[in-house]
């Protein structure tokens, strides 16, 4: 999606360890109108009359995932990465590494919000080497539901997560797929995957 590249060439920026930082529209303050064009921009990939819920990661996917959610007319669940005292009843749980934070997290969805009569689209505004992907793909499994496809804001294709769910057979979709960035320069892939 050229307009969302276009956004990270003039405001992301590249810190140490590899961090595309574009939290000024993305995921720290979120432009919303923005977001509602890259909700457009997945239903025009996926077939989002089938789906029943958007699922994504706490925290930084959820901004983005609500904006589809309301677009495509279902419920947004997220995957909590603390068992908190209001979740009662069964949980569904995958151990994830945090490629962001450096440490071990669980990912968290009550099977009261999911269950195997679902039709899950997960969304999330960035994959790196795709952890917290296997991880909401782990939750779906264990639910017996369907995962319908992914969507991906921002892809860090030289970490090759996406390419790994590629592989699997995954219906995986990235609006933007860096290859390369550095402080001076970000290099996106120019035929986007599909």
């Amino acid at each position: 999606m050229e307009a969302l590249k276009e956004r990270i060439r003039r405001e992301g920026r590249v810190l140490p360890g590899n961090i595309i930082k574009v939290d000024g529209f993305l995921n720290h303050r979120v432009d919303t109108a923005f977001m509602e064009e890259l909700a457009d921009e997945f239903a025009r990939y996926f077939d989002v009359s089938k789906i029943t819920m958007v699922l994504t990661a706490e925290a930084s996917g959820i901004a983005l995932a609500t904006i589809c959610a309301n677009k495509y007319g279902v419920p947004m669940v997220f995957a909590k990465k603390a068992k908190s005292d209001n979740i009662e009843g069964g949980l569904y749980q995958s151990e994830i590494f945090s490629y962001t934070y450096k440490k071990k997290a669980t990912l968290i969805v009550a099977q009261e919000w999911l269950g195997p009569e679902d039709k899950v689209l997960i969304i999330d505004d960035f994959m790196a080497k795709g952890y917290a992907m296997q991880g909401l793909i782990d939750i779906v499994n264990a639910a017996g539901a369907e995962l319908v496809g992914i969507g991906v804001a921002v892809e860090k294709g030289f970490q090759h997560g996406g390419d790994s769910f590629r592989e699997q057979g995954y219906n995986i979709h990235s609006l933007a797929v860096i290859e390369e960035a550095t402080p001076d320069h970000i290099t996106f892939r120019e035929d986007d995957p599909v």
